[in-house]
């Protein structure tokens, strides 16, 4: 094989013709929805590095429902910040995927204890988070002590602690 026919390949690779999906997509977008629809789609992680990096909160939520994206951009997504709503739907979004485990984990977990520090309240993240048996109960009951924890949510945290099953 040639030089020329290895760059080909390699082109190939980084494309997918058929579907609309890959790098060559990134240039045709012109609106948010064509960034969401592309992120809901492709399954290129070069292709979802690059759209994390764009503005739209709801093209965040896209990726972070893509069972394709790369735990870096996972992880990278938890420190992304729009709204109340937004982030703590993204962060609900993130604690659900199936890649984030270990240090993307951790990078999540404290997300949701800044944001409860922060006086903001992403209570569903916090009691997903409870129902991980990868989390110790320890760092979840962390997040209760947090100052924006509500007596509510403490005691949803135990709730939860307590249905999981004893390892």
């Amino acid at each position: 094989m040639t030089t020329t026919d290895e760059n080909a390949t390699t082109d190939a690779a980084s494309r997918n013709p058929a579907d609309g999906t890959g790098i060559e997509a990134l240039a045709h977008l012109h609106d948010g929805g064509d960034y969401r629809r592309l992120a809901e789609r492709t399954a290129e992680p070069v292709v979802l590095r690059e759209l994390a990096r764009c503005e739209y909160p709801f093209v965040w939520h896209a990726i972070a429902k893509n069972p394709a994206t790369p735990v870096d951009t996972l992880a990278g997504l938890a420190d992304r910040y729009h709204s109340d709503y937004n982030d703590n739907l993204l962060l609900l979004l993130l604690v659900g995927h199936p890649s984030v485990t270990g240090a993307c984990l951790d990078r999540v977990v404290e997300a949701v204890a800044r944001k409860l520090a922060a006086g903001e309240r992403p209570y569903r993240a916090a009691m997903e988070l409870a129902a991980r048996t990868d989390l110790p109960a320890e760092r979840v009951l962390q997040l209760g002590a947090e100052p924006g924890a509500s007596a509510r949510l403490r005691r949803g945290l135990s709730r939860v602690l307590a249905a999981r099953p004893a390892d």
